[in-house]
């Protein structure tokens, strides 16, 4: 079970870390994406930064780099000397640190809790939030904001290809943020802006209802204040009805639907990229020519057109960012060539919705065919989902499907749940399926049945990106 939030506030943390000393903070789980970013501006802030996690990676190296003391096991003297604990709820409760700071009475924030205190001296705070496609819409923005010459900082779930990074340190005046649902943890952020791209039944271990998961969506619009802003999808009714009490600025967005504020028209694809304007109360404010495939990217770039544009962007400037925006990692991305000639990407999506979108856009590429290999992520959203896992990919437009076990996360199996019993209910619905339980297996039998002019697409939120580093590396 993951740990609690701590809700200590900024106004706590900042009391903690004000002084003429550096503060000696420990990143427990240092390695994740945004404690990693966390730990980054911390260091560049003049703290004394040291963390841990379990492996080496690129990004524990690049802290090294820059004279940041990571620990690959876990010990509670780790812990003996300093001043707080940032950590991952992700942690179990038996972590060494985590324990010896709490029984010594050392200060524990979590890290929803320390964002919060760190963007909270921003002017202009800007959460992107959503069950889908926060990391895209996020780095959006980032893009638009960076064309704009205005040096925003920029905390992402994912790595921006335009920067290498998952964070931009920038000037005071812009923080741009991934706000992820889980655990409620984006209730402690501060945003003065948030996006809602879309809400569904998710985190299904935490969440009891898609009731309970608007209720928590309708208290993060409420942060911003009566002054700030909601920029809501208007094409979806979870996102209007989470949004009805809100007493801000409420924009909404959608694709093709003029009853919005904001909203795509004359819809172009080519070659699966997106070309169409962006249009307000029948004026077309601009054109916009993506360059990242996929029709759902369509609705991302317009909350992201809506969001700088009541942040004061002008709307060439963000047709402009947009343009030039070139995606992130495991989102389409495109990996090299296999041994057998096929063109190899891997994608991130590991929800129903996420698999339909990717797939769809997937199938306008022109591709002879498509193989997908995925690997479904935590038992209890495979168990919970199931039917819509199903839906999604028989009903997808993939030539032949090879399923990976389940990526167990946080979990235990306590649900019978298994790839066999989703590939017998897919196969049986007409769509080519079959179960390989290594990465190694499933690549070799990827280069047995695939050629030059096909896809092979890796999808899925665990460990699978192995599979898609092993089809390249064979053929460098």
């Amino acid at each position: 079970m993951a740990l609690p939030n701590t809700h200590l506030g900024a106004t706590y943390i900042q009391k903690l870390l004000d002084g003429d000393t550096p503060k000696k903070l420990f990143f427990d789980g240092i390695g994740g994406i945004s404690m990693n970013a966390l730990a980054h501006i911390s260091h560049l802030r003049g703290h004394i930064v040291s963390g841990y996690d379990r492996t080496p990676s690129p990004l524990t190296k690049k802290l090294e780099d820059m004279g940041v003391k990571i620990y690959y096991t876990s010990e509670s003297a780790h812990a003996a000397d300093i001043d707080a604990l940032i950590y991952t709820v992700a942690l179990g409760d038996d972590n060494p640190e985590y324990c010896f700071a709490g029984e010594h009475h050392i200060p524990r924030i979590s890290r929803a809790d320390y964002l919060g205190y760190l963007m909270s001296g921003y002017e202009k705070r800007i959460g992107i939030s959503g069950t889908h496609g926060k990391s895209t819409t996020t780095g959006m923005v980032s893009q638009i904001l960076t064309t704009a010459a205005v040096q925003p900082t920029v905390f992402n779930g994912a790595e921006m290809k335009q920067c290498g990074s998952v964070d931009i340190i920038g000037k005071d005046e812009y923080f741009v943020f991934e706000a992820c649902e889980y655990m409620d943890s984006f209730l402690d952020f501060c945003p003065t802006t948030a996006v809602v791209l879309n809400i569904e039944l998710d985190h299904v271990d935490y969440f009891s209802s898609l009731a309970q998961i608007r209720e928590s969506f309708g208290k993060f619009m409420a942060i911003t204040g009566r002054g700030g802003y909601a920029v809501i999808n208007g094409d979806d009714p979870d996102c209007l009805s989470a949004a009805e009490a809100y007493e801000g600025h409420k924009v909404t967005f959608g694709v093709e639907n003029p009853s919005c504020d904001f909203y795509a028209a004359d819809i172009r694809s080519e070659h699966g990229r997106n070309r169409f304007h962006i249009c307000h109360k029948g004026e077309i404010l601009c054109e916009v020519a993506l360059q990242i495939p996929g029709r759902h990217t369509v609705s991302d770039a317009v909350a992201a057109f809506c969001a700088c544009y009541v942040n004061g962007i002008a709307p060439d400037v963000i047709a402009k960012g947009l343009e030039e925006y070139r995606g992130i990692s495991r989102r389409m991305d495109f990996m090299g060539q296999s041994a057998s000639g096929a063109d190899v990407y891997s994608d991130y999506a590991h929800h129903p919705t996420e698999l339909t979108g990717t797939l769809a856009g997937a199938g306008e590429m022109e591709y002879n065919k498509m193989l997908v290999v995925f690997q479904p992520h935590t038992f209890s959203r495979t168990h919970e989902l199931f039917d819509d896992f199903v839906k999604a990919l028989s009903g997808s437009p993939l030539d032949e499907l090879v399923l990976c076990p389940i990526y167990p996360a946080r979990e235990t199996n306590i649900y019978g749940i298994s790839s066999e019993k989703l590939s017998e209910a897919i196969t049986a619905s007409g769509k080519p399926c079959h179960v390989i339980d290594t990465f190694a297996e499933a690549a070799a039998y990827c280069n047995t049945c695939t050629g030059k002019g096909d896809m092979i697409l890796v999808m899925g939120a665990g460990d699978i990106i192995h599979t898609a580093e092993i089809l390249t590396e064979e053929n460098t």
